[in-house]
């Protein structure tokens, strides 16, 4: 399992809610019940927040989504694809790229030439493409461009597209070569280029990462590539007719028709499903939140300014290495984690209650009820701006230092598990009607 960790400052107009340190006392409580966290909104802690989506809504893109939560946040995601001319990477490239075409040395001209080029093109399908081939952009309402926040979730969000299914090998039964890398490869010398355009609508009401990478998930899912007609190393032909146009993500054919195949066609007997199995799909990245012994996905807005540790998960799903690994276990899980970014909590920043022991206005009442005066009220009055640094209850804190090991990992298994929160989100988004 191949994982990226970072830290990054959660700031945005909406990272600071107005709330009184009374309050987050009342919600940090709420969510840190052992076993069942009330949250504001009445939802499980695995639960999301219902939602509206559609594809194909753009009809100049090749791939297009939108996505309202019930907040009324809304997010739009075209995706463009166009052809473009691969360049070697410099010397080195080319020199490996002729030894795996494995070229003759001493032979005839026309046939040397032959072999290189036909060796260029093939050690370049084998190795995939490159990243830089899909750009990504974010705009939200009120930050600019090169703000640091759509800067740092487009790059996050490209990261985990880009390195999904980087060790795949083959197209076996529907599968993609390298991934999304190999599928933009056209021949040695051409390849596609992806661009993502991302389009939040309303202003940010709480971290936008969720809704902004279901959205990006399922344009995605409905991009098609116009049918490649020319063959081998010959300049890329496309077929006019885009009915005939094919999916980015392929599909692939049902479950079931699967593992009877696998299973040497001892279950012939059994009925298709209509739910087709797709061995490769974009990544999605889900938005966590510990709470005491609390894990809470998809949190709001006031649930993030409470948190004691905020983690941006990516998953994706591979079930072709899974297959092979494993085509007898009923149990195992499609999913692998792809990076996981943890996100400086925004209630860090907020003021500390204070408790009436400690404030020097209540000091007195505190004591017994009557205001002192003198050297000794002075004294006491003094005493009481000392923060013990103690935990009281009913009283806010702010919590301090990492995340611990063991959340983590319990996150890490909630979300890929059998039937967990990770394939729970993917076969939702599976059951959107693409094209």
């Amino acid at each position: 399992m191949a994982t990226s960790t970072s830290t990054t400052t959660y700031t945005t107009t909406a990272s600071h809610p107005p709330l009184s340190p009374a309050e987050l006392s009342y919600l940090h409580t709420s969510l840190s019940t052992p076993h069942n966290p009330i949250r504001t909104d009445g939802r499980a802690a695995t639960q999301f927040r219902p939602l509206t989506a559609e594809t194909d809504i753009l009809p100049g893109a090749n791939g297009s989504a939108r996505i309202g939560f019930a907040d009324g946040a809304q997010a739009i995601v075209g995706v463009k694809a166009e052809v473009e001319r691969t360049v070697s990477g410099g010397v080195l490239d080319r020199e490996a790229a002729v030894e795996v075409g494995g070229g003759v040395e001493g032979g005839s001209g026309d046939g040397e030439g032959d072999e290189a080029g036909e060796g260029t093109g093939a050690s370049r399908r084998g190795k995939g493409g490159e990243s830089s081939w899909v750009e990504m952009s974010i705009e939200i309402p009120g930050l600019r461009d090169d703000d640091a926040l759509p800067v740092f979730l487009a790059e996050m969000m490209r990261e985990a597209l880009m390195v999904s299914g980087a060790g795949e090998e083959g197209k076996g039964e529907g599968g993609m070569a390298q991934g999304l890398k190999g599928r933009l490869v056209i021949n040695g010398g051409w390849h596609w280029r992806i661009y993502i355009d991302i389009l939040l609508l309303s202003p940010p009401l709480s971290y936008p990462l969720p809704l902004l990478s279901l959205t990006t998930h399922l344009a995605l899912l409905s991009t098609k590539l116009p049918r490649l007609i020319s063959k081998d190393e010959e300049d890329p032909m496309f077929d006019d007719d885009w009915a005939a146009a094919e999916y980015l993500y392929p599909r692939r054919q049902p479950q079931s028709q699967q593992k009877s195949h696998s299973r040497s066609q001892k279950t012939k007997s059994q009925i298709p499903s209509s739910t087709p199995l797709h061995p490769f799909r974009p990544p999605v990245t889900l938005l966590v939140i510990s709470v005491g012994d609390n894990i809470i996905f998809d949190p709001s807005r006031e649930e993030i300014a409470v948190a004691e540790a905020v983690l941006a998960v990516s998953v994706g799903r591979d079930s072709t290495s899974t297959s092979n690994n494993n085509d007898d276990n009923e149990e195992s899980s499609t999913l692998k984690i792809l990076s996981i970014r943890t996100i400086d909590p925004p209630s860090r920043m907020t003021n500390p209650g204070i408790p009436n022991s400690e404030n020097a206005a209540t000091i007195g009442f505190a004591a017994g009820g009557e205001s002192e005066t003198g050297a000794a009220s002075g004294i006491m009055r003094a005493g009481a701006a000392v923060d013990t640094g103690e935990d009281v209850a009913g009283v806010w804190r702010p919590r301090r230092g990492g995340v611990k090991r063991s959340v983590v990992s319990r996150i890490v298994r909630m979300v890929l598990k059998k039937g967990g929160v990770g394939e729970e989100v993917m076969e939702g988004l599976e059951g959107v009607e693409v094209g």
